[in-house]
């Protein structure tokens, strides 16, 4: 099993000029393949742009490419080889992403041609990946890092890792602080066993970020629109200053870390939300929610994005893999805010202005969230069944267009075409053949 371990890294000015240097060498090793490779592109020849291929060709051009004008030394023996390494192997996965994309084999969107890494603009980045880097014996808060030696940590990294084997260090800096991640390798544990904890439906909202069909309700920091006042100071005070300019320098590192700030309140509320949901309840059921077309209604978008509701599902699958949770994702097209949490009677319409759900049937009057969180507990409970002309309503094309594969001819009213059941949630985490 594979895990990472995000530490922050406590530098001298000098480790700092070291780190920024390896950096450096990794975007010049970048630009400088990438330059090659569109001169090969240019002169119609067919450039070997795998990994080991543009690896082979920078042992043979370093002597020639990073050298000093003036004094006509190499320089590339300042850094460690991998700070290089690490360019190319971003530049090989770059053109492999563009060329599968060009071919309709990658999912997504489709992914342009790789462009030039610019000093101004890009996060300095580098990795290990071989020689003597990692952890320290006798020393649980600093890390080895090649050429640069050793570099305090923030905090217990060797308790962290706890014996496991590191594999790779990938260094880099936001918001004008080093960050160290490392990808461990840890033995496969027993299985967990099942929680004792009852079930529960989750509604994923904007207004609230999360409504629980036992009534809980989580709220939703905004961790954007709270700073949002400040984020516009900042950005304007940045556009008025001279570009190349110490205090523009100085001006947008202000702004890097009001995002960072931004990004570390939305995470710590979504760590802290998935791991109590993990380890309280035995069955999860969310909603497999239409992230991409909810941001095209432009009022809605900006808030849709800050609430995070695809890192929310990603976080609950391999946390409820680890506690032994099931996590079931109900259907999209169930209509769970439309439907009477009391007697099933499902409204032809309603609107999103309508908080709360009243129910012409039965007379019900319940939150609208709390009742669509009910019934997403319910179908989570469901057997899957199929829908009205026998297909399996799954999302089986790489596209994950809402496709449907019917069997029978006759007409429908729609409504029974809706699949109650749950979908595949934590429990089938490979691809299953329908």
């Amino acid at each position: 099993m594979l895990e990472a371990v995000r530490v922050a890294l406590d530098p001298t000015p000098r480790q700092e000029r070291l780190l920024e240097s390896h950096a450096g060498a990794a975007r010049f090793a970048y630009n400088a393949g990438l330059a090659h490779v569109k001169d090969m592109l240019e002169r119609q020849e067919k450039p070997e742009w795998s990994y080991y291929g543009l690896r082979r060709w920078w042992n043979q051009a370093k002597n020639t490419l990073a050298v000093d004008e003036t004094t006509g030394e190499a320089w590339w023996p300042e850094n460690s080889k991998e700070a290089y390494n690490a360019g190319l192997k971003s530049l090989a996965d770059a053109l492999s992403n563009w060329s599968k994309s060009r071919k309709g084999l990658r999912k997504g969107r489709r992914v342009g041609f790789p462009r030039f890494k610019s000093k101004d603009r890009a996060t300095p980045r580098f990795a290990y990946t071989t020689g003597s880097f990692g952890l320290i014996d006798c020393d649980p808060y600093a890390l080895r890092l090649p050429r640069i030696g050793r570099v305090h940590c923030m905090e217990n990294v060797s308790k962290r890792v706890d014996g496991a084997k590191v594999l790779r260090m990938s260094v880099s800096r936001h918001a004008g602080r080093w960050m160290a991640s490392l990808t461990v390798e840890r033995k496969d544990g027993p299985m967990p066993t099942p929680l004792k904890g009852g079930s529960v439906g989750i509604d994923l909202g904007v207004k609230q970020l999360a409504t629980l069909s036992d009534g809980t309700i989580i709220r939703n920091p905004r961790a954007l629109d709270s700073n949002l006042r400040r984020l516009r100071r900042e950005q304007k005070n940045l556009s008025r200053k001279r570009k190349g300019s110490n205090r523009r320098r100085e001006a947008r590192t202000r702004v890097a870390r009001l995002h960072a700030r931004v990004a570390d309140l939305r995470r710590d509320l979504l760590d802290k939300t998935t791991t109590m949901l993990a380890r309280t309840y035995a069955d999860i059921s969310i909603e497999d929610l239409n992230v991409a077309g909810m941001v095209r209604n432009h009022r809605l978008a900006r808030s849709v994005e800050d609430a995070a509701f695809a890192e929310f599902r990603r976080q609950l699958e391999y946390k409820t893999a680890r506690t032994g949770a099931r996590l079931h994702v109900i259907d999209r097209w169930y209509p769970s805010s439309k439907t009477c949490s009391n007697c099933g009677t499902v409204k032809a319409k309603l609107s999103l202005s309508e908080r709360v759900y009243h129910c012409e049937e039965c007379g019900l009057v319940i939150d609208r969230d709390l009742n669509a969180a009910i019934n997403i507990q319910v179908a989570g409970s469901a057997p899957e069944t199929l829908n009205a002309r026998g297909g399996s309503g799954r999302r089986t094309d790489a596209s994950r267009r809402a496709t449907r594969h019917p069997v029978k001819r006759e007409p429908s009213d729609g409504v029974s075409r809706v699949r109650l059941g749950a979908g595949l949630g934590n429990e089938a985490m490979q691809m299953t053949s329908l």
